[in-house]
């Protein structure tokens, strides 16, 4: 059984790319189970003097869940060009403790533009990277005109895409398994 922690880098209720993550949950192979992580708004700023004995309970429940996933997939919007700001501040909480290193990850990136996020892809491929994440090419989707393509309750409007997010499951189902072995 994989577990797969689904990340939302948008913290907008009516974001798309909680959207695509509401469709990986009708795409999962059997025995991958998707556990969604709620708690992006709630991490505090991060300060370094606050990541020792008092550690806030925000940021330890962020860690706990990490540590208890198999596999990561963060699906995110592209703010002026890069990674939305509660998102890189969750990662920066957690560059210090490990929980990324050797774990299995995806990162998709869905956006209004033709560009589907590639700048946002590109540099939180580079952060995990840098944070010893396992970021596999198959792990990696950009997403353009994502209103086309998914709606925001997570219905699937292009069976290209669903297909190309199944490929990711399937990455990160792999790569578990082979890391267990």
């Amino acid at each position: 059984m994989t577990t797969i922690l689904t990340v939302c880098g948008s913290l907008r209720a009516a974001s798309y790319n909680r959207g695509v993550l509401r469709a990986l949950h009708g795409l999962a192979p059997a025995g991958v189970t998707l556990l969604d992580y709620t708690g992006l708004a709630h991490l505090p700023p991060f300060n370094p003097d606050h990541d020792a004995d008092t550690v806030p309970a925000a940021v330890r429940d962020w860690r706990a869940a990490l540590a208890g996933a198999d596999a990561v997939l963060i699906a995110s919007p592209e703010y002026a060009f890069g990674v939305p700001g509660a998102l890189k501040n969750a990662l920066d909480w957690v560059v210090s403790s490990g929980e990324f290193v050797d774990k299995p990850t995806a990162v998709v990136t869905a956006s209004s533009s033709s560009a589907g996020g590639d700048k946002c892809n590109a540099a939180l491929v580079q952060t995990l990277r840098v944070m010893s994440a396992v970021v596999d090419e198959n792990a990696i989707l950009t997403i353009a005109q994502v209103a086309k393509r998914f709606s925001l309750q997570g219905e699937i409007l292009d069976p290209e895409h669903a297909a190309a997010l199944r490929c990711v499951l399937l990455t990160l189902d792999t790569q578990t398994r082979l890391a267990s072995r």
